[in-house]
């Protein structure tokens, strides 16, 4: 894939059409905490509601079409030196590389705009290999295993935490952009 034609934005509401093909597929929403959007009137609620007021919720875009997202949710207070970061991509782009690009550009953008910002935090059900792929390959490293952690679509499963350091952005093994 090349990399000029992935971009990440802010939500707009323009993107209704291109959100409700990814955000309506159950395969895309399997793993995230958030249900599965039934119709664009909903789309344009969760847009309007969730994903533009978000403090850091990017559209993963290719060629300005949304085909997923990455959020980044800090924590608060004593704690805001880490934070979140979650993601989904439409099915007809996977295996592509596109969220391997859009990881490791929301990594480096996040830790240049949060200068206090020194870890990000993966949470990956034992499942989900394809994730675990993603993250490994841009440079996170996994941590351990969290048992009966994650509650999702009504289960506590088991869950992978992965980390990436502000330090690691200097690690030569774990590069992120040119």
């Amino acid at each position: 894939m090349d990399s000029s034609q992935i971009s990440l934005r802010p939500f707009k509401l323009s993107d209704v059409d291109d959100f409700l093909k990814w955000a309506g597929d159950d395969r895309v929403t399997r793993y995230l905490r958030w249900n599965t959007i039934t119709s664009r009137e909903e789309a344009l609620t969760f847009l309007e509601k969730v994903a533009i007021p978000h403090p850091w919720r990017r559209s993963i875009c290719l060629d300005d079409r949304s085909v997923g997202y990455i959020s980044i949710r800090r924590e608060s207070g004593d704690d805001q030196c880490r934070a979140h970061i979650g993601y989904a991509l439409a099915t007809d782009y996977w295996g592509q590389g596109i969220v391997t690009i859009a990881l490791k550009m929301a990594v480096s953008r996040v830790f240049k705009e949060f200068p206090d910002l020194v870890r990000i935090e993966a949470l990956v059900e034992v499942e989900n290999k394809g994730s675990q792929r993603v993250l490994e390959k841009v440079g996170f490293l996994r941590e351990g295993l969290l048992r009966k952690y994650g509650f999702c679509k009504g289960e506590i499963r088991d869950m992978f935490i992965y980390s990436f350091l502000v330090t690691d952005m200097n690690d030569d093994a774990h590069k992120l952009c040119p």
